[in-house]
């Protein structure tokens, strides 16, 4: 049997498990009720299983037990991002999720249920294995850096030693045909910050804002002056991204607020820009708060690093879903995207890849179709074998290569 025939067997089982994960999302780093159905799924395979201390993390371990006895055991790695959004599923499926306000609207429910396929796969094929292979159950993926709270944990040395090799997948609700991967060496996606602006004024009347200090007005000056900074202080061959999400101010309309506060994001793809943006942004925003002499708050957090993939592990992966698949199944990425991923961290560490696969429904318009994020996104359970099978086959190729 061949590692796709063998994750094909196991799509109703993923399917099962997926739709289980769907219907109960969590948020942040604590998701106990994910974490206890990933450890049903590993429940009877021979890994040794760490649960995080932090976070409620699954680090399960595989002792390989093919070719001869070694000092050095090579190690890969793979991981999974566990947890959803604060979203309002808006989709209808007879699946949907059963918990206010929270949905997996970026796909890690497949993320989970192909890693646990490909933890039944692997295990199956433990005689081809020539070392360890570390499987990577993370939560707080979005905004909670899970990754550099397993790093700490130590999920990088959970074999033993540091890992050789480092794998991600994630799959996309639009954008691409059904089964497509996709992937680019290099800078893959974007560096992220976080910004938040509180501006401190007095209230009053809204008849009389003379006798006020009115921090609306201010704060709809910062945004549009965000924007101005962004093209006339950035390269526009090293993009910058920076989008406000958040604006909160007053609570009826004749009455002048005491703050007002905002909340963006912030993109970018050179450590130089991510610099700058850190001493520039403060620096403006405190300057449009002086000149109407108001006083303001400003807290950027530098969050995820660029996610840049290793080219010899990129390319692995292409030949890799070549064997698997055929050579049509992947393409090779033009431009890095705008998302960015906390995996870049575990990719700063350990050299390794991280591929896009569309799960875009196969009657869906690309056109049309709803991208990850929003409360109408929906995935096709059909990618979940494919997503597996490579999971696997990136460990077994690797690790074969390793051991010679």
């Amino acid at each position: 049997m061949t590692v796709l025939s063998d994750a094909q067997e196991l799509a109703g089982d993923l399917t099962d498990l997926r739709r289980r994960l769907h219907q109960e999302p969590e948020l942040g780093l604590h998701l106990p009720r994910t974490q206890e159905k990933v450890l049903e799924a590993l429940s009877g395979l021979p890994y040794e299983i760490t649960l995080g201390t932090d976070a409620t993390s699954v680090t399960a371990v595989l002792r390989g037990t093919g070719g001869e006895a070694s000092a050095v055991r090579p190690v890969v790695l793979l991981r999974g991002d566990m947890d959803a959004l604060p979203i309002q599923e808006h989709t209808g499926l007879d699946f949907s999720s059963r918990i206010d306000g929270a949905m997996h609207a970026c796909g890690h429910d497949l993320h989970t249920t192909m890693l646990a396929g490909a933890a039944t796969l692997l295990a199956h094929h433990r005689d081809r294995l020539v070392g360890d292979v570390v499987l990577m159950f993370q939560p707080g993926e979005e905004g909670f850096d899970g990754a550099g709270v397993m790093i700490r944990e130590g999920v990088l040395d959970a074999a033993g030693r540091r890992a050789d090799a480092a794998y991600g997948l994630h799959v996309m609700s639009a954008g691409a045909p059904n089964g497509q991967f996709m992937s680019r060496t290099g800078i893959l996606m974007s560096a992220s910050d976080g910004l938040t602006v509180t501006v401190h004024g007095a209230g009053g009347h809204g008849s009389a804002p003379h006798q006020a200090q009115d921090p609306v007005t201010v704060i709809a000056e910062m945004v549009t002056a965000l924007q101005v900074m962004v093209t006339r202080q950035f390269d526009m061959f090293d993009p910058v991204v920076l989008s406000v999400g958040v604006l909160q101010a007053g609570t009826k309309r004749n009455i002048i607020p005491e703050s007002a506060r905002l909340e963006a994001t912030v993109r970018s793809y050179t450590a130089q820009s991510q610099a700058k943006l850190k001493r520039v942004v403060p620096r403006l925003l405190e300057g449009i708060a002086a000149a109407h002499g108001l006083e303001v708050t400003v807290d950027y957090v530098t969050e995820y690093p660029l996610t840049i993939t290793d080219e010899g592990e990129t390319g692995r992966a292409e030949r890799v879903v070549g064997e698997l698949f055929g050579g049509q199944r992947f393409t090779r990425m033009v431009n890095p995207l705008s998302g960015s991923e906390d995996f870049s961290r575990v990719l700063a560490e350990v050299p390794g890849t991280f591929v896009f696969l569309s799960a875009q429904p196969r009657q869906a318009d690309a056109a049309t179709a709803a991208f990850n994020h929003s409360p109408a996104a929906t995935f096709d359970d059909d990618v979940l074998a494919d997503g597996a099978a490579l999971y696997t086959q990136l460990a077994l190729s690797r690790m074969a290569e390793l051991a010679v």
